[in-house]
């Protein structure tokens, strides 16, 4: 399974600078929310994606805040995980103090800053050689996800700033959609009922 089969929404970055959103669920009206937020939408690998160029930071931030503000009355199963969106003018632009990557099914989170290691220590996260850190152990996916959602959301509130690398170099990389469940084969039709003839 991929990370971004998990949510009903799933808003990502691609390593070229592509904002992306997979929805996972039929949402009533997202289709418009996302266009006239001006994503645009492409068939790819069996799922519609909705993809914004490469653009200004502050561009991609205030298209995917008005996306998600419109989502949000939808749903609240939303993980937002873009780099490309993450914009805001008190802070300027320098290397991360947080960064998150995913590869190969799993994560690996470097830390900058003593702050930002003691924030991974507190989510569980042990560090490797001092600066590089890796998840609690026995986490699927789905905990996965959950372990980087919380830090990220807790690393902004210390004012970090954070980078999540999902390992996807271009849009053509995003991964297929889940194939559907194969339809269960309805059992037979009991045949007649066979009676034993009396000896």
């Amino acid at each position: 399974m991929s990370f971004l089969n998990i949510p009903d929404v799933f808003i990502g970055s691609t390593d070229d600078g592509h904002t992306f959103v997979v929805l996972n669920r039929r949402l009533r009206d997202a289709d418009r929310m996302l266009t006239d937020a001006g994503f645009l939408p492409r068939e790819h690998l069996g799922r519609k994606l909705y993809l914004l160029p490469p653009g200004p930071a502050r561009d991609a931030h205030e298209s995917a805040g008005d996306a998600m503000d419109g989502l949000l009355t939808r749903t609240i199963d939303i993980v937002d995980l873009s780099w490309t969106t993450r914009w805001n003018p008190d802070t300027p632009e320098a290397d991360p103090d947080l960064r998150f990557q995913f590869a190969n099914g799993t994560v690996t989170a470097t830390a900058e800053t003593t702050t930002a290691r003691s924030l991974l220590e507190q989510h569980g996260f042990t560090t490797v050689d001092g600066s590089s850190y890796q998840p609690p152990p026995g986490l699927e996916h789905d905990g996965l996800l959950g372990a980087v959602t919380a830090a990220e959301a807790h690393a902004y509130t210390h004012g970090l700033t954070v980078h999540v690398g999902l390992g996807i170099p271009t849009p053509m990389d995003i991964p297929a959609a889940p194939r559907p469940a194969s339809p269960v084969a309805p059992s037979p039709p009991p045949g007649p009922a066979t009676r034993r003839r009396p000896r």
